[in-house]
């Protein structure tokens, strides 16, 4: 019987103990959701790309012509290089996301077109989410730091790119510049991912666009992509339209109008579904499933016109742009 007052504090300790467990993965699982919340709308045009982009591109040394020591390939090396560079894509982009959508007007914009995410729905606080943001920041620049600078370029330059877009106007003020930014950055993303796959820097230079060689075929391939980006992209803003006119956001489509704009988008398309396969000797199958997926993109620009319908074309064009990014491994193996 005596006994029995330490057994009673040993139940109590346990339980408080499950009860501590029990809260800490409640907060885990809520902030995580979060988390996943302020990335889901773009996970399938920033997040899934980049980091096919940076795995399946650090296959196709051979076709690049870069320096880098020859591994065999295999599960676990994949599954090692896709790990790490998931965490990068994903580290860089978090902060990025939370910017973008904390003001006043993105709030109000959310509300209209995505009011899942965390801000509309009071799932925290403008300045939660921005102490968030600060804090993946934080570990941004900690993991160019640990990898010796791998990726670190890339990053540096997205966190200005993301103030002059989400702080200073970048993405409201005039299409064109909406459209560059939005170019560069996805510039940035990819060849940062390809670093990271890597575990090395690359060297990029302007003038090797202009010259002969494989050795010169990263920096023009990504040139190519650049050009993909910036004269196609405000696809995504066909189905925003309420939103952003809302914003006050001077897209594309409220511009230019909307017909002109499916019009630009639809005629580029076309144009990059040849040039992509020609440019790495691509022909026969590779060829005509480029120009095949290309002509339902922009078919579909130009016939399909409401907001559900443009949102499944943007997914169809995540899929061909995911399709461009597979070329140089495609051409490294015929080759």
């Amino acid at each position: 019987m005596a006994n029995k007052p330490g057994m009673t504090q040993i139940i109590r300790a346990k339980n408080s103990w499950f009860q501590a467990v029990f809260r800490i993965s409640q907060l885990v699982t809520f902030h995580s959701y979060t988390i996943f919340l302020f990335t889901y709308s773009d996970f399938k045009t920033i997040v899934a790309p980049s980091t096919i982009f940076g795995v399946i591109n650090s296959l196709a040394t051979g076709a690049y012509a870069l320096d880098h020591d020859d591994v065999p390939i295999d599960l676990s090396l994949l599954a090692c290089r896709l790990f790490r560079t998931l965490l990068w894509v994903s580290l860089v982009f978090i902060p990025f996301a939370i910017n973008n959508q904390r003001s006043p007007s993105a709030i109000a914009e959310d509300s209209i077109n995505k009011p899942w995410r965390p801000l509309p729905q009071k799932r925290l606080s403008p300045y939660q989410a921005q102490c968030i943001m600060y804090f993946f920041a934080a570990l941004v620049q900690i993991h160019g730091y640990v990898h010796k600078g791998v990726g670190y370029r890339q990053s540096s330059v997205l966190l200005g790119l993301d103030i002059w877009y989400n702080n200073y106007g970048g993405a409201d003020k005039s299409p064109v510049i909406r459209n560059l930014i939005n170019a560069f950055g996805y510039l940035c993303f990819i060849s940062g991912a390809l670093e990271v796959a890597l575990g090395q820097r690359l060297a990029f230079s302007l003038s090797s666009v202009f010259q002969a060689g494989p050795e010169n075929y990263l920096s023009q391939w990504l040139l190519i992509i650049w050009g993909i980006i910036f004269t196609t992209v405000h696809l995504q803003d066909l189905y925003d339209q309420e939103g952003d006119a809302a914003r006050g956001r001077r897209t594309m489509p409220l511009v230019v109008g909307d017909g002109a704009a499916r019009w630009t988008i639809t005629v580029c398309m076309l144009i990059w579904g040849v040039v992509c396969p020609l440019f790495w000797g691509l022909r026969d199958a590779i060829l005509a499933f480029s120009i095949s997926l290309a002509c339902i993109v922009a078919l579909r620009v130009l016939v399909v016109r409401h907001e559900e319908a443009d949102r499944m074309t943007f997914r169809i064009w995540n899929c061909w742009i995911s399709a461009v990014y597979v070329m140089p491994v495609v051409a490294q193996m015929e080759f």
